[in-house]
């Protein structure tokens, strides 16, 4: 038992995450997204929405440690029309949406107070365009053909990424991916996570969804692709605002925006496959 105690203390401290924590929330929130799923999409949409909400309450109070003050009603109001918008008009609806939101939030800030507007209006914009945006491609992704097939999917591309880069890290890192931005990311990791992950995906077209498990390994490539790109960057803003994690309501993750970092990033490119799967009819 000391053995297996030390051993998981080791890899707690080369990760920066304490492990069973972490798997034990991953579990519940999988269990909640296809629960969801399989009741009512209604259910699924307001998830999403709820846990959008919380990811905007948690950048503002990360801004407000960085000196940057927003109000965090029009970014509510923004966000609930962006979901809102989605579910009713699809890509052209979240398209317009965003394209109303971002301007009145703009006017908004401006009314409020002109000091710092720059620095206030853009971290609004990203905001907006980082949360609410991007998580419209999760709905999308729920409210069209085989909704669980599409998000299972998603859930198996991020996965994948997230776990194989996090053990191929700690098992083998010894190239830094970026240290300036995030020095615990490895090439090792990187390389582990696009094995994984393609051949992840897949085995979910082939076996799952019965298509082409060369139109899996595309999305496998380009989820690890963009899953990375979205924990460096939300790696970049926590190192900007000097914050370790965005939030503290995910033991073992952090923050919800800890959690679905790379989700809201990948699920855009997600949903372009499956569009062009279903568009040239491959």
């Amino acid at each position: 038992m000391d053995d297996l105690h030390s051993i998981n203390e080791a890899i707690n401290q080369r990760a920066g995450r304490k492990l069973l924590p972490s798997i034990l929330v991953s579990l519940l929130i999988l269990a909640l997204v296809f629960g969801s799923l399989k009741v009512s999409p209604v259910i699924f949409d307001l998830l999403i929405g709820v846990a959008m909400l919380l990811g905007i309450n948690e950048i503002v109070r990360a801004y407000e440690g960085g000196g940057i003050h927003l109000p965090e009603l029009p970014l509510y109001v923004a966000a609930a029309g962006l979901l809102g918008a989605t579910w009713y008009g699809k890509i052209s609806g979240l398209a317009v949406a965003l394209a109303i939101a971002i301007p009145n939030v703009m006017v908004y800030l401006l009314l409020k107070s002109p000091v710092d507007f720059v620095k206030r209006s853009t971290a609004a914009v990203f905001a907006i365009f980082y949360i609410p945006f991007l998580a419209g491609f999760i709905l999308l992704l729920a409210h069209d053909g085989n909704p669980i097939g599409k998000i299972f999917t998603l859930v198996v591309v991020v996965s994948c990424n997230d776990t194989f880069a996090y053990f191929s890290g700690v098992l083998f890192g010894k190239h830094p991916l970026a240290p300036h931005i995030s020095p615990k990311k490895t090439w090792e990791g990187l390389i582990g996570a696009i094995v994984a992950t393609t051949l992840g995906a897949s085995l979910v077209f082939h076996f799952a969804l019965h298509d082409h498990w060369w139109l899996g390994a595309l999305i496998g490539i380009l989820g690890v692709i963009t899953a990375t790109c979205g924990d460096l960057i939300e790696s970049a803003l926590k190192r900007d605002l000097r914050i370790k994690d965005m939030g503290t309501l995910l033991p073992g993750h952090g923050g919800v925006l800890d959690r679905v970092d790379s989700l809201l990033f990948t699920a855009p490119s997600v949903w372009f496959v499956f569009e062009l799967i279903q568009h040239f009819k491959l």
